[in-house]
């Protein structure tokens, strides 16, 4: 399985209605939408009015990664405005109430995915395991676009395939942070199934349909 969900941080917003018609035929699957608080992370991005405008403008699957402080609160508004697919860290909240998440998520009918900054220990996330349907590994420090991909968080990836493998389990593998055709073939020959790619899709000089076809 390969599902590419471009970064629309990596939009150019004074061209947003021509970005999104050029990504709607750019064959992505997914759109990558980063909320982050100025907390947790050290920016401020999109709110829950900005995603229902993008809902009007795209039948792609919304893909939201909360880098925000309290996930429980922000995932309800997230849902509510088109969510189909919500991932929050595992440094934010407790285990008990980050799996009280991932159940509240699924009575909505919405994907729950987990995460972890790459300094978090793999194991961070091995309570959640049996119940997510994704697992996004960081590859750069949340907050900003553009950064150098990490190589060494692809030993995280090559875990937690092997671990859905040993235990029969079926979330996605999901990677996010200086993806690009090297970085991609090297993420997807790891175990991901889900590529998150900023700059690579929405400023490829070639154009956005160029950028997605270079990462299958």
């Amino acid at each position: 399985m390969t599902i590419i969900s471009p970064s629309l941080l990596s939009c150019d917003f004074s061209r947003l209605a021509e970005q999104m018609k050029e990504f709607n035929e750019s064959g992505a699957e997914w759109l990558h939408y980063d909320v982050m608080d100025g907390h947790f992370a050290p920016n401020l991005t999109f709110g829950t009015d900005i995603l229902k405008g993008i809902r009007k403008m795209t039948d792609a699957v919304l893909d939201v990664h909360l880098m925000v402080t309290d996930p429980t609160y922000y995932a309800d508004l997230f849902v509510k405005a088109g969510a189909q697919f919500v991932t929050f860290h595992t440094e934010a909240i407790d285990v008990e109430k980050g799996l009280a998440l991932v159940r509240l998520l699924h009575e909505k009918g919405v994907k729950a995915g987990v995460t972890l900054c790459p300094a978090t220990p793999v194991e961070a996330l091995l309570p959640y395991l049996p119940e997510v349907d994704m697992v996004l590994v960081m590859s750069v420090v949340p907050g900003f676009g553009g950064q150098s991909f990490m190589a060494d968080q692809l030993e995280k990836v090559r875990y937690y395939d092997q671990y859905r493998k040993e235990h029969d389990l079926h979330y996605l593998i999901q990677i996010d942070g200086g993806i690009n055709e090297e970085t991609g073939k090297l993420s997807k020959e790891a175990g991901c199934d889900v590529f998150v790619a900023g700059s690579h899709v929405f400023k490829n000089p070639k154009g956005m349909k160029h950028g997605v076809e270079s990462l299958r």
